[in-house]
């Protein structure tokens, strides 16, 4: 490849095994994440990956140029002419015969081809290889240089064993995060469909924008001839996902509780792809604690009233929530028995109030399914979860308590049906993935201790690797995610952020032109960081392949 510059090494910078400088043509563009090649001693080629790109003259100070322009007339042309140059600072990657001394002074640097580079970034020795994206190299270069590079990741270290867990941050509209964790599914899918995965993979996606994931088994009528090239050549089917199945929140013409147009609920109830769901007291009064996630309950005086009515026989007989409502209201009364010394009157009226607000009048809380209406309680839809399917679990319109319900619920079943031992169904999920948009709503530095669903969400980043419990989760701003959540992550995918986010603690490990960098990704665009790659990479992806409602 063309030969762009020579290495130079000074008394105060001198080259290292780790990095270098070298001086390059004054008009040649290049970017941060740009792989060089550098020959070497041996006959060796040492590769790189630009870090920063700066100029500078044999001008003193910043005085001497204001001088030379008679004292600051912008009119003026400079009487000095300046001797000046570009020079890039590159760290070093690797060396094609691990030769790890530095690079030496006037040594040739090359661009890179599109064999070099996949050798310099570790690409060429990804064993269970996923697509997660495409890198664009030397944009600005002649046509016939430019390298278009399908990224692979290993996917061992995606969904485990050898690493688990996705975390995508970027900021609302302009990082794409939802997109691109749909990229990554559906790339998962179409490999396990062709028979290339090891894993038997399931998928839980949790809806909670909108009509955002109501038509992912749709295709995008805005894709053209473009977008579905990109797709076969990173080898994923420009088509949408297949054997979806939507799980709305009960509703009817007296209760909206779901975005999803009747056009588009009908369409897919005809397929047989929509089911409407609810909670029954007999079955589901073990998941109230889910209720009170949100609350901070340092006393522990709600969680005492729950294991109360956990083992008290008054509760156990009930049948219906109405009934369950009518207990608690008489040990909210004045004068009535508690049950225990350690609840008071008090701590019952303000479970009952708790309570009341979300079960009252919601339809939601029923006496029971009506299989024939297509309703299904969600904890029995999930144990039937099979190998490829994706389940859309809609929570957008519900308000926080509910969401954190639903949510706490589905996790919770998820975690029991992978800790059952079911060897013998073939069509058992092996691997469920679960995708948790504004995953700080649920698991964020802010939310109380004592929340049910963040041990839960702490639980599956740390021991749902060996289950088989993946989790994916996306948010605006990283550090806001709890850090045992975050820290438990292999792969990192950060979009579009800005500079106070950039300023928190959990950046200062990147590089700083890396940092600034991510203040001008443009949709699309993303920084991937994981274990196999030897350089954080400036990845792309296609527009989404399946319906956009907007």
């Amino acid at each position: 490849m063309r030969v762009i510059g020579r290495v130079v090494a000074t008394e105060k910078i001198p080259t290292t095994m780790d990095s270098f400088c070298f001086w390059t043509e004054e008009n040649l563009i290049l970017n941060p994440f740009d792989v060089v090649v550098v020959d070497h001693i041996n006959n060796s080629q040492t590769f790189a990956v630009i870090e920063e790109i700066s100029h500078i003259t044999d001008s003193a100070s910043f005085l001497s140029n204001y001088i030379s322009s008679d004292f600051g007339d912008v009119n003026v042309t400079e009487v000095t002419h300046r001797i000046g140059m570009n020079y890039v600072k590159a760290n070093v990657v690797g060396n094609d015969k691990n030769i790890f001394i530095p690079v030496q002074n006037n040594s040739l640097v090359h661009l890179a081809s599109k064999d070099q580079i996949s050798m310099a970034l570790g690409l060429d020795e990804i064993n269970n290889p996923l697509v997660c994206g495409y890198l664009e190299m030397y944009e600005n270069v002649d046509g016939s240089e430019r390298v278009t590079l399908p990224v692979n990741i290993d996917s061992a270290f995606l969904i485990g064993p050898e690493g688990a867990h996705l975390n995508i941050s970027g900021i609302s509209g302009l990082a794409a995060k939802t997109s691109y964790a749909m990229f990554l599914m559906k790339a998962i899918q179409d490999k396990q469909m062709r028979g290339d995965l090891d894993d038997n993979v399931a998928f839980v996606f949790f809806n909670v924008k909108g009509k955002d994931l109501l038509g992912i088994n749709e295709p995008n009528p805005e894709n053209d001839q473009n977008t579905d090239a990109l797709y076969n050549m990173l080898g994923i089917t420009p088509e949408p996902f297949k054997e979806v199945h939507y799980l709305y929140p009960f509703f009817n013409e007296r209760t909206s509780n779901s975005y999803v147009g009747s056009e588009t609920y009908n369409r897919q109830k005809k397929l047989g792809i929509a089911s409407k769901y609810k909670f029954t007291y007999e079955e589901d009064k073990d998941s109230l604690d889910l209720l009170f996630s949100n609350i901070d309950d340092s006393s522990q005086t709600m969680e005492s009233i729950l294991n109360y009515i956990t083992t008290d026989h008054s509760f156990g007989n009930l049948t219906s929530w109405s009934q369950f409502i009518e207990e608690i209201e008489k040990k909210s009364q004045a004068g009535s028995s508690t049950g225990s010394k350690e609840i008071t009157v008090n701590s019952w009226r303000k479970f009952t109030r708790l309570i009341k607000k979300s079960i009252n009048r919601n339809e939601l809380f029923s006496v029971k399914i009506s299989v024939n209406e297509g309703e299904i309680r969600l904890s029995d839809k999930i144990k039937k979860l099979e190998k490829n399917q994706v389940y859309v679990v809609d929570i957008a319109k519900l308000n926080s308590e509910m969401q954190a319900f639903v949510f706490g619920n589905v996790i919770r079943e998820i975690y029991d049906l992978q800790l059952e031992e079911v060897c013998d169904n073939e069509k058992h999920p092996s691997k469920i993935i679960v995708f948790v948009d504004e995953l700080n709503k649920f698991a964020s530095t802010d939310t109380p201790k004592n929340s049910p669903i963040l041990r839960q969400i702490l639980d599956i980043a740390e021991r749902g690797r060996s289950l088989g419990v993946i989790l994916f989760g996306a948010e605006q701003f990283k550090s806001a995610v709890h850090d045992r959540v975050s820290g438990n992550c292999s792969t990192f995918a950060y979009g579009r952020t800005n500079a106070i986010e950039l300023g928190k603690t959990g950046y200062k490990y990147i590089p700083p032109v890396y940092r600034s960098m991510m203040t001008r990704l443009k949709q699309g665009e993303y920084i991937i960081q994981n274990p196999v790659f030897k350089s954080m990479l400036n990845i792309k992806f296609p527009k989404p392949i399946y319906k956009q409602f907007k």
